[in-house]
């Protein structure tokens, strides 16, 4: 219990100012928090590190934090999880979008088990409301690109893989008080 206090205390002082890009502001730090509770209750993963790494995975990408910060504070084991699921922000979007179908399959267990249950909480986000500044085309490119990413991370968390199952299958998009299907009419 006491290693995931100090990683939430950690993720929380380290987003603190940052918001979540949905029209309501969310703050940030529901997101990681999120994704270590689909995978502690939803995909069954009990791991302190794997659950460590998820409420730390967005720490160095998009904050201050340092790999050294996470080592010093929560260990190797936990630092080597959060680079795997680190994008290199130095690097164009479209570049690291790319990465991350590329390298998918040569994570970690508990890296793709992170990666899986991140894209689960933001595909479930995008159903409810699309970010500000999204149009409807951005977040049914994003459904598909997700899944490309995940078909990647199978494997490791058939619980995971199932929710991600439905979710492309089912999946709509909430735009503008209308929904809309996730992944338009493609066949997989």
């Amino acid at each position: 219990m006491s290693g995931i206090l100090k990683a939430m205390n950690f993720a929380a002082l380290k987003h603190s100012f940052q918001k979540r890009k949905d029209a309501a502001g969310t703050p940030y730090i529901n997101h990681p928090i999120g994704v270590a509770n689909i995978l502690f209750f939803e995909g069954d993963i009990k791991d302190l590190v794997t659950i460590q790494a998820a409420i730390l995975h967005d720490t160095v990408e998009d904050t201050d934090t340092t790999f050294d910060e996470i080592t010093e504070n929560f260990g190797i084991d936990v630092t080597n999880v959060v680079k795997e699921v680190t994008d290199d922000k130095s690097l164009p979007s479209a570049e690291r979008k790319r990465l991350q179908i590329v390298n998918a399959p040569h994570k970690s267990e508990r890296g793709k088990a992170v990666k899986m249950a991140d894209k689960i909480y933001n595909l479930r986000d995008l159903q409810k409301s699309v970010p500000v500044g999204w149009s409807l085309e951005r977040a049914q490119q994003y459904f598909s690109w997700a899944q490309k990413v995940t078909n990647g991370c199978r494997g490791v968390a058939p619980k995971l893989e199932s929710i991600l199952d439905d979710l492309y299958k089912n999946g709509k998009i909430n735009f503008e008080g209308s929904e809309y299907p996730a992944i338009p009419e493609q066949k997989w």
